[in-house]
């Protein structure tokens, strides 16, 4: 039984756990966003939330703290002047764990780890620009006939239809060929 054992081997030594963990930081500070297996996401989750933490007050003790962890003097001053100040109203929770399938290689379980007060996703559901809806069969056939021989031909065009268009009324299960067209009661009051 693991009780009361805590953290993640992850399969590695303790130096190489440590010199992972400075190199996920490193990497999610400055781009908001990484992709890497669950377990390393969940675990970077435990090692960066106190870092965040820290730089949300500004002083020089701090600075030497989170520096102690990560050793990188431009991740602790993105830490402090960017990441510090925009965490300033949150209680904790600076980070998100989403899981993304398994990597094609290996199958390993994959996740992406974000700064939450840096997501710039929108839901799937609410979107601002509404796309423009439109038919599988593609553009409609409204042509003016010019000539008596073309309006003829335009009459019998109708009845005609491609496969895609078939499969079209199909799955509306809508059935206008029983009603005349507009075309077809003009030509009969003339």
């Amino acid at each position: 039984m693991r009780h009361r054992v805590k953290g993640r081997k992850l399969s590695r030594t303790a130096a190489h756990r440590k010199s992972t963990m400075q190199a996920l930081t490193m990497a999610l500070v400055k781009e908001h966003r990484i992709v890497t297996t669950v377990a390393k996401a969940k675990e970077l989750r435990g090692f960066v939330e106190p870092l965040i933490t820290r730089a949300k007050e500004d002083t020089h003790h701090n600075r030497r703290q989170v520096f102690s962890k990560v050793q990188n003097k431009e991740v602790v001053n993105l830490l402090f002047n960017e990441v510090g100040p925009k965490a300033k109203d949150r209680p904790g929770g600076y980070t998100r764990v989403i899981k993304a399938g398994f990597r094609k290689g290996d199958g390993a379980e994959m996740a992406v780890i974000e700064l939450v007060d840096y997501n710039d996703i929108k839901p799937e559901g609410s979107s601002d620009t509404k796309r423009k809806r439109t038919r599988r069969a593609g553009k409609s056939n409204t042509s003016v006939p010019t000539t008596p021989a073309e309006n003829k031909t335009t009459e019998t065009e109708p009845k005609k239809t491609t496969a895609k268009e078939e499969e079209a009324e199909g799955a509306e299960e809508t059935v206008d060929e029983a009603e005349p067209t507009t075309e077809e009661n003009t030509d009969e009051e003339e």
